[in-house]
């Protein structure tokens, strides 16, 4: 099952958990976001502690195929973002599942 978790969720969960303002939330929640933005745009690569890395890929052009239409099209080279889960995560994954 896929659960979409929103900005105005984690604000929410920041507030009661904390006990913060909602501004105040969200500004803590922004920073956050905006810290990981400009770690992995500027360095390519970033690691937290107990939760994993993000980091960036090159993927060069290549030609790509509608499968409706079998028209071919050139799809352009570009930069995507991987994220690989620390082992501390996937332990307290797999663990949930025993319980």
């Amino acid at each position: 099952m896929r659960i979409n978790l929103t900005k105005k969720e984690l604000v929410n969960s920041v507030y009661m958990q904390l006990g913060f303002s909602k501004q105040i939330s969200e500004s803590l929640i922004d920073d956050f976001f905006q810290i990981i933005f400009d770690n992995v745009k500027n360095n390519e690569k970033l690691k937290i502690s107990n939760f994993g890395t993000f980091s960036i890929r090159y993927k060069k052009s290549r030609v790509g195929r509608n499968p409706k239409t079998k028209e071919e099209k050139t799809i352009s080279a570009r930069k995507v973002i991987l994220f690989k889960p620390s082992r501390e995560f996937k332990e307290f994954i797999n663990n949930q599942d025993e319980i």
